[in-house]
Formats: structure tokens, sequence, C-alpha cells
């Protein structure tokens, strides 16, 4: 199985420690993916923004750097929604196509292709509140969004509940946007914002101590939110529990 690790931009600017993290747990399965040195982005702020031109050279980049290998793994349901679904502005070759098919967010990687049942290095004692980012929620399916009268089901659920210790606790709202939403929350700010501080303190109040997510986008943003409102939330993205890192 040859495997390509693709590490979202500002995961490697703000947050490294993510991407290491998921290399540690590929590797923890006797997969050691390919890091190409010379990828950038997969194109999402440009198209969020309607500005699909520009981002051809940026996709055509992409699907060249990722081209000869099965799977391209990435801690980012919103990266993977859009390389997916929407990495259309580039001529729509043979090469593209294989590999918007062939790229994979994480959580879906362990739990769908590789079919994880057990993590035994892995200890989280907490009370966790798990967020869902949207992309990852309704655009690639990472669980049952509440709108749907469909049989429930979360695939990161699947994943923590495998990690020794840990309590997941029940938002009020658990598939609530937080207001992020990249471009989103620079042309809307206050509204943003007011989101962001409902989602915070949704996951206050279920008296969780940890917010782990598939998406570092939407936690920094409501680390942020939290912080301003001087609640002690603790952030973790997924990779980082499963991988079996402490408190």
């Amino acid at each position: 199985m040859r495997v390509s690790l693709f590490v979202p931009c500002y995961i490697d600017v703000f947050e490294p420690r993510v991407g290491i993290a998921t290399l540690e747990l590929l590797r923890r399965f006797g997969i050691d993916p390919t890091y190409p040195l010379d990828q950038t982005c997969c194109g999402q702020p440009m198209v969020n923004a309607g500005c699909h031109a520009e981002a051809v050279a940026t996709e055509a980049h992409f699907a060249r750097t990722f081209a000869d290998c099965d799977y391209i793994v990435v801690p980012s349901g919103s990266c993977v929604h859009q390389v997916r679904y929407h990495m259309t502005s580039v001529e729509q070759t043979e090469e593209v196509r294989a590999v918007r098919a062939r790229t994979y967010e994480l959580v879906e990687f362990l739990h769908d292709i590789l079919k994880v049942e057990a993590f035994p290095w892995a200890e989280f004692p907490h009370k966790v509140s798990y967020h869902n980012n949207c992309n990852a929620l309704r655009g690639i399916g990472h669980g049952t969004a509440s709108e749907l009268r469909e049989a429930p089901f979360s695939k990161p659920l699947d994943l923590l509940r495998k990690v020794k210790g840990i309590e997941i606790v029940e938002q009020a709202r658990p598939d609530e946007c937080c207001g992020f939403g990249g471009t989103f929350s620079v042309f809307e700010p206050a509204v943003s914002v007011k989101m962001g501080h409902d989602k915070v303190r949704d996951h206050a109040q279920s008296g969780a101590e940890y917010v782990v997510s598939a998406d570092s986008s939407c936690m920094l943003h409501q680390k942020g939110c939290a912080t301003r409102l001087g609640l002690p939330l603790k952030f973790r993205h997924i990779a980082e529990v499963l991988n079996g890192a402490r408190a």
C-alpha cells in the first residue's frame, strides 16, 4: 500500500504537532507514508472565495504531486471535501480524477480502509466533547447530521470510544456550525464570533474538559473564542488522542 501524507497549509503553520501525530499514528499500523516536500495547498481558500481561475495552478500541482500513490491521507475533513468534490477548476484528466478519488481524511482512512479495531497505546482519561466539522460531517460522511432521518452513526466517535479512559459527553447541539468557515469568518466577522461563542459555551455546559475534532481550523477558531470568554476548555486534534497523547 503506497500512502502519501498531505499536511494542510494551516496545520503546517499553526498546528505542526497534528501532522507529526498523523505520521506517527500511521506508522503504528505499519504504514510509512511518503511526504512530498513540494506539496503546497489543495486550493480550498481560492475556491471558497470564488476565485476558480486562480485555483487552477494550485490544483494541478496537487494532482501532480500525489499522482504516484494508492492513498493520500489528510488530517482535515475540509481539505478532503475540497479535493474530492470541488477540485474542478483544473482540467479533469484521468490523473486528476484518480487523485481526487484516492484522497482520504484520516478518520475515514482508519475507519473505512484500515478498519482499526483498537488503539492499545492510547489512554485519555478525560471528559471529551467532539466537534463535528461541517465539511467532514455533511460533506464526506463522518456521521449522521441531525436534520436527516437516518440511523445515527459517527466514525470519529467509533474510533474515540476505543481509547482507554475517555468519556464522551454530549452537547445540546452537537452538529451546529462553529462559525469559522474560512473566508466566511473574514466577510462576516460578527456572525462568526457569535456562532463561535455559542459553540464553546455548548461545549462547556456539557461538562467537557477537552474538545476534540478532526479539523484544526475549527479548533483554532473555537480556542480563540473560549480564551476570550474565559472558558477553561482545552483542544486536541483526534490524531493526537488516537496516537496516545496525554493531557
